[in-house]
């Protein structure tokens, strides 16, 4: 006599639910579907600070950053919508460095609405001890970053690539100098008999 479970049952029916959902509840977007429903706004790139101290040893690194906002162009609210920047030299096969946001979630991004602004900041830098080293560095040449959108699915969809301007976004400290005041203490003159 063979015996049935009744878990094996539920377990049975809980896997059908799971796949059904997964095909019906997150819509896959393919790439002509993301570009005409997302578009990439008011995009500046920069150099920012990653690292920076004076004393012991002088130290400056900067970043290339990416600064944007997204705009849904589509008639329907947009959710999960994941960013990932990679940021190269120009000609370099190697990336310097990338950065992974995620960029709407909850509520999500309804039509005609733009997001607040995104920044993506490299991991890796150029490296020098002032801000004046950084500028001589041979290594701080011109770079590009590449932005990709991933929306409710597992494919990063390209949006583009854009140079990244040689504008720094970072001020030294400035040297502290202390004057000596004049002492208000009065002086004692010579001793009167």
């Amino acid at each position: 006599m063979r015996r049935i479970f009744p878990a094996s049952g539920v377990a049975l029916a809980a896997v059908a639910a799971l796949i059904w959902l997964g095909q019906t509840g997150c819509k896959s977007y393919n790439e002509q579907q993301v570009h005409s429903s997302l578009e990439v706004v008011d995009l500046s790139t920069s150099w920012t600070m990653k690292e920076y101290r004076q004393w012991p040893n002088p130290k400056l690194t900067l970043v290339p950053t990416v600064t944007f906002k997204l705009k849904n162009n589509s008639s329907e609210t947009l959710r999960y919508i994941n960013v990932n920047a990679i940021f190269k030299e120009v000609d370099s096969v190697e990336n310097l460095g990338d950065s992974f946001h995620t960029a709407v979630r909850g509520e999500g991004l309804a039509p005609g609405a733009t997001s607040p602004p995104i920044t993506l900041k490299s991991n890796f830098g150029v490296a020098g001890k002032t801000l004046d080293s950084f500028k001589a560095n041979p290594h701080w040449k011109s770079y590009y970053v590449k932005l990709f959108v991933q929306m409710s699915g597992p494919r990063h969809i390209s949006m583009g690539e854009y140079p990244v301007s040689r504008q720094i976004d970072f001020q030294e400290d400035q040297a502290v100098h202390q004057e000596k005041e004049p002492s208000t203490v009065p002086q004692e003159g010579p001793a009167k008999d």
